[in-house]
């Protein structure tokens, strides 16, 4: 992404609001991950100072002290290592690098420009260096150089998808499992970039154990789909939905769970023109599935081992994302579209009540997820603003505040609970240097941010669930952490779960692999879905 070093002003949104005829009366009661009552008990009185918001990214200058010449630049620039300069390098620190390992790296485009500021692109690429034999990879594709020994640490990459190419030239080691150096992309036989990266080794943070805070893992079980990404656990059974990753096709895969020490493989589903299923959710004998082609997925799921396919619900071109059930209110959020709220009270039979939309910026990218609590619809617009609307009423749906952010990154999902008396909103992005912020949502037209948590800028946050004053936290690399927001002007980790391990089948290199998906569904223990091992159950906090 892109973005000036100085804070950009805040965007202006218009919503726009489809309603369908007919009215509804709020759900009396939410479901059980769509908030809860006052928290409590508290370390905290309800007061705090407000924090300035800098963003996701902080910059903190150049990474290493190396360039690369881009003058008279060929069409195969980015594949003529001579041209980075390494002349103040440390090839002795280089050479003691290990020859394998799973890297993720920030990069670091700085521009001037004319106006006497400076232009800061980042970006994110990962790579895999094998010493097995195995293929060395850059966006889980074949390398198409590698040099890292003898004191050198080069490799060039290639995304077929997107026809770019990335060189990346280590310089130092400022710690073991780090390397940072210089980079350069191009595309079509033209470089778009040159600057700076940092690359951490991510299959555990230094120093660190594989888990704390007497968080066990009770049980494992591989999920043979694709990658696993979304989790639901409901009637004694775990409903896991996967994405299509390295040939292998996505789909539900069912496990009876009745006894959490040994989950037992039911059955799974894969549909061959339709198994890209991101979001899973349950209401009563109802089975919901986000696809991305035919938009939700509605399953009996009366017989819990054996789901029967009812009938979908389209959602136009782009298909559904994700998946929130609210009273008997079902949300579907589709990308580039909106978000369709269906009438649940016939759980299998769903029947559509309105579509809220909240274009904000043209690119933004639409509602990601959301989260309904007490009346209001708390949206994640993707590359807009964190949005708060009024949902008492579909048939008057009314926009209550919007929380911008200056780097103008991902919103991608959140958890809302009340804290001391105030509506609190622990919201966290996507992509690398995604963290996670603590709102002041109780007035949402003047949001503010009291807190936040961050873990290594490299890695990506991803789902999160708020059970009383405990945090859970799908980090993707960093695996499942656990915080306790008691205090929520300042989260404490109090427990983690390592789940990451560069052996694991199908791991590849790309930023979103690791802990996706987390439930707690108040039956004691906590499962998570991890995109290489599958499905993980622990003890609950």
């Amino acid at each position: 992404m892109t973005f000036p070093r100085r804070a950009l002003q805040p965007l202006l949104v218009v919503l726009s609001l489809q309603f369908l005829a007919g009215c509804e009366d709020p759900p009396p009661h939410p479901s059980g991950d769509a908030g809860v009552p006052d928290a409590g008990p508290y370390v905290w009185d309800g007061t705090y100072t407000e924090l300035e918001e800098h963003g996701d990214w902080i910059d903190k200058g150049p990474f290493a002290p190396c360039g690369f010449d881009a003058q008279d630049a060929s069409t195969t620039a980015c594949e003529e290592l001579p041209r980075f300069d390494v002349s103040r390098c440390d090839p002795a620190a280089l050479a003691a690098l290990p020859q394998e390992g799973i890297y993720q790296a920030n990069t670091r485009d700085a521009k001037p420009l004319a106006d006497g500021g400076t232009l800061i692109s980042i970006g994110s690429v990962g790579f895999q260096l094998r010493s097995d034999g195995g293929p060395n990879t850059m966006y889980d594709e074949p390398l198409l150089q590698r040099d890292t020994q003898g004191g050198r640490f080069s490799v060039v990459g290639k995304n077929t998808r997107t026809s770019l190419t990335v060189a990346m030239v280590g310089c130092q080691t400022p710690t073991p499992d780090i390397v940072t150096g210089c980079f350069a992309t191009c595309r079509r036989g033209k470089v778009t970039q040159q600057g700076t990266f940092e690359a951490h080794r991510v299959e555990r943070r230094a120093g660190e154990p594989e888990s704390s805070g007497g968080l066990t893992l009770l049980s494992e079980r591989h999920v043979a789909l694709g990658h696993a990404v979304d989790v639901f656990v409901t009637k004694g059974h775990a409903y896991v939905v996967s994405l299509p990753h390295a040939g292998r096709a996505g789909g539900l895969t069912v496990f009876d769970v009745s006894d959490p020490r040994n989950p037992v493989f039911k059955t799974s589903i894969s549909l061959p023109e339709d198994n890209f299923w991101n979001g899973v959710w349950a209401h009563r004998d109802a089975l919901y599935v986000a696809s991305s082609i035919m938009g939700t997925l509605v399953y009996d799921i009366s017989t819990p081992a054996e789901p029967t396919f009812v009938r979908n619900l389209p959602t136009g071109t782009f298909g559904a994302h994700t998946v929130l059930v609210d009273g008997e209110r079902l949300y579907a959020m589709v990308p580039n579209t909106g978000t369709f709220v269906y009438d649940v009270s016939q759980p299998l039979s769903p029947v559509q009540r309105a579509r809220i939309t909240v274009p904000g910026d043209p690119d933004s990218g639409g509602p990601h997820d959301t989260f309904a609590y007490g009346n209001r619809l708390y949206v994640s617009n993707a590359f807009g603003p964190y949005t708060v609307l009024d949902v008492t009423d579909l048939d008057d749906v009314r926009p209550l505040g919007q929380y911008p952010r200056p780097d103008l990154a991902y919103s991608h999902h959140s958890a809302v609970g009340t804290f001391a008396g105030r509506t609190l909103a622990f919201e966290g992005g996507e992509f690398n240097s995604s963290h996670l912020r603590v709102l002041d949502v109780t007035d949402p037209a003047r949001i503010v941010k009291l807190g936040e948590f961050r873990m290594r800028s490299i890695t990506s946050i991803h789902n999160l669930i708020l059970r009383g004053t405990r945090l859970y936290v799908a980090w993707y690399h960093e695996g499942l952490r656990v915080l306790d927001v008691s205090n929520p002007t300042k989260p404490t980790q109090v427990a983690h779960y390592n789940t990451f391990r560069e052996s694991d089948p199908y791991r590849g290199d790309s930023l979103f692999e690791g802990v996706y998906g987390v439930r707690v569904p108040g039956d004691g223990h906590v499962y998570i879905v991890d995109s290489s091992r599958g499905l993980l159950i622990f003890n609950e906090l």
